[in-house]
């Protein structure tokens, strides 16, 4: 169920049985060509697919805003920091002790993945059960490029702005790491991009989708009973 269409009857009546899937993006620029919430659309589509294909699962609204420093150069992007988000998180799964057997968080932004450590830790010290899952193809570029190009083909083509596609810097990620870390993208990649768009269609992205869907569901299925 999409929990914010529901009323707190509905809730009850699972009676702490299901599982509350949270996805997590970000605001921040995606190249010329995608919109800024990417991110978040990918990790929303993920958890769908996941309450899809999974009895007791609820969705949540998602968390649109996440850590996006290195993107801070670009115009639109909005963010907050890994604190911030720690500490918004922490007490969404605080608030959800009371309602559901369970938390997943669904990560669509790798820049996240500070904040997601932190709250991972802090919420299994307080006793709560919480997943925190990555929605990544392996092997996939690793901003703005054929991989993100594609999954928003398949999630929403409206949206992609096909003519302005273009590459952008195609070095492997493990090389640019450092100059990401201490520059931002912006002075690595002028138009945003990591990678490169050209190829990418809604078949590869429903591909890269249904089968990040089948890895999620059987995460949870292992750690809770809601197949």
């Amino acid at each position: 169920m999409e929990l914010a269409g529901v009323t707190w009857p509905e809730v009850e009546a699972t009676a702490g049985r299901s599982v509350l899937a949270v996805p997590v993006g970000s605001l921040e620029q995606h190249g010329p060509h995608l919109p800024l919430d990417t991110d978040t659309r990918i990790a929303t589509a993920v958890a769908s697919g996941l309450a899809a294909r999974c009895r007791g699962v609820a969705v949540a609204p998602a968390v649109p805003y996440g850590a996006s420093g290195e993107h801070a150069a670009f115009p639109g992007t909005l963010l907050v920091g890994h604190d911030a988000l720690t500490g918004l998180l922490v007490e969404l799964v605080r608030s959800a002790r009371t309602s559901f057997a369970g938390v997943v968080v669904v990560n669509a932004h790798g820049g996240n993945a500070e904040a997601l450590a932190e709250l991972s830790r802090r919420s299994t010290a307080e006793g709560d059960d919480v997943l925190v899952w990555q929605a990544m193809v392996p092997g996939g570029d690793a901003h703005a490029g054929r991989t993100e190009t594609s999954l928003l083909l398949a999630i929403d083509p409206s949206a992609v702005r096909v003519h302005r596609a273009e590459a952008g810097c195609t070095e492997p990620l493990d090389d640019l790491l450092p100059r990401l870390r201490s520059v931002g993208v912006r002075p690595v990649s002028s138009n945003g991009v990591l990678g490169n768009p050209a190829g990418a269609s809604g078949a590869e992205g429903r591909a890269h989708l249904a089968s990040m869907i089948q890895d999620l569901v059987e995460a949870v299925g292992s750690r809770w009973q809601v197949r």
